[in-house]
């Protein structure tokens, strides 16, 4: 008699495979940040999980950032990380401090993707012009060399893309002057998806959804419209942090996208979980003309 346990796995497989067949070729920008950057054991099950997204026919696009990491080395060298309406002031020293960080983390994540047996490059937006940049200003206050990302060349993505490379972009970019700029890393993923016209865009955080109710871990809604989320925000349902993050969805998905996943990236696996499974475990935004895969 066939084990029970390897007849769930196959049960598991055939659930995969009309989300398989729908997106084979399709691209997706996966939003890489928050615990899962500075935990070892995610960070190993965020790349496998989008290596098997490659292998099984998409076409991912990470862009990650490294906000943690960089105020650890900003502590270590001696100064304090300062942020203003949750940007983070960056002077001279710190933008170059910055950019030595994303680099470094932005090699780690190829050398995990290539030991996987995919070709992986890692770019910023500088390179080739992907993102360039004005001075982006907090409630008029200027906050240094933060970057407001007004253009996308999206050429050399897509050249790597059909290369088959995984590309892996960090949040840097250049003004009209040819200077540096550190760019956030969920604006930079926004832009990206827009410009691609991604299918999917997939933020890894640390949040698990958008909820019902504010402060009920348990009421995380599988799937949203656009006009559901843009209710929410009118009556106050969704606030606070989730609000600009939501924002950005829309924002997405009115430029071409056509959902956008928000979950919880310090679950194991759960890029896969939210993409291959019907009910998901964290949010889907969707445009007003898609049909839902799950109702509850």
């Amino acid at each position: 008699m066939v084990n029970h346990k390897y007849l769930e796995k196959a049960k598991i497989l055939i659930e995969a495979l009309p989300y398989i067949q729908r997106f084979n070729r399709k691209t997706i920008v996966i939003k890489y940040g928050g615990s899962a950057m500075i935990d070892d054991e995610l960070k190993k099950n965020v790349i496998e999980d989008a290596v098997l997204l490659k292998l099984v026919g998409f076409k991912p696009v990470i862009v990650h950032g490294g906000g943690r990491e960089i105020s650890r080395w900003v502590e270590k060298v001696g100064m304090k990380p300062e942020f203003i309406n949750g940007l983070r002031v960056t002077d001279e020293d710190t933008m170059e401090l910055a950019e030595m960080v994303l680099a470094r983390v932005n090699k780690e994540l190829v050398a995990m993707v290539q030991s996987l047996g995919v070709k992986a490059a890692g770019i910023c937006g500088k390179d080739g012009g992907l993102l360039k940049v004005d001075r982006k200003y907090s409630d008029g206050k200027d906050i240094g060399f933060v970057g407001d990302i007004k253009e996308v060349d999206i050429k050399i993505i897509e050249d790597l893309l059909d290369d088959d490379f995984l590309p892996i972009v960090f949040p840097v970019g250049m003004d009209d002057s040819f200077r540096t700029y550190n760019i956030n890393a969920d604006e930079a993923a926004g832009a990206i998806a827009k410009a691609l016209k991604a299918e999917k865009l997939a933020f890894l955080s640390d949040v698990e959804g958008v909820r019902r109710n504010a402060d009920d871990p348990d009421s995380v809604i599988s799937e949203l419209y656009v006009h559901e989320a843009e209710e929410m925000i009118k009556t106050g349902a969704i606030k606070g942090g989730m609000l600009p993050k939501i924002s950005n969805c829309i924002d997405a998905i009115e430029s071409g996208v056509s959902r956008v996943h928000i979950m919880d990236g310090r679950i194991p696996h759960s890029l896969l979980l939210e993409i291959f499974t019907n009910k998901g475990i964290g949010t889907a935004i969707l445009s007003d003309k898609e049909e839902k895969y799950w109702n509850e």
